[in-house]
């Protein structure tokens, strides 16, 4: 059974949140789709599906910003990060998934 945990996201969302809110100039990026982020987002996040995710150079020009990722279980949010770090993002981080998040979604 051990060999399943280690596949188990084990992010705490809610975690990433809050430390995001207290990170002045921080961005959290949602890289659900778009249908996904207008079913329910945190406030403030900014959509960039993953399969648009190379845009991110247009938005957040400065690599060394922090960037809080998720999506809705942690994988997609993981091949992001992944990604961004390839082209030079410095202070990324995977925060899992929306689905554990225990905070107010606005529509």
């Amino acid at each position: 059974m051990r060999l399943f945990h280690f596949f188990r996201n084990t992010t705490d969302m809610n975690v990433g949140v809050a430390e995001y809110k207290t990170n002045d100039g921080a961005v959290l990026l949602d890289v659900r789709t778009a249908e996904e982020y207008r079913d329910g987002h945190i406030e403030g996040s900014v959509n960039i599906p993953l399969d648009r995710i190379s845009s991110v150079e247009n938005i957040v020009k400065d690599k060394s910003t922090p960037l809080y990722v998720h999506c809705l279980s942690g994988g997609r949010s993981g091949q992001a990060v992944s990604y961004l770090k390839q082209i030079g993002y410095t202070n990324v981080k995977n925060i899992g998934g929306i689905s554990s998040y225990r905070g107010k979604v606005v529509k």
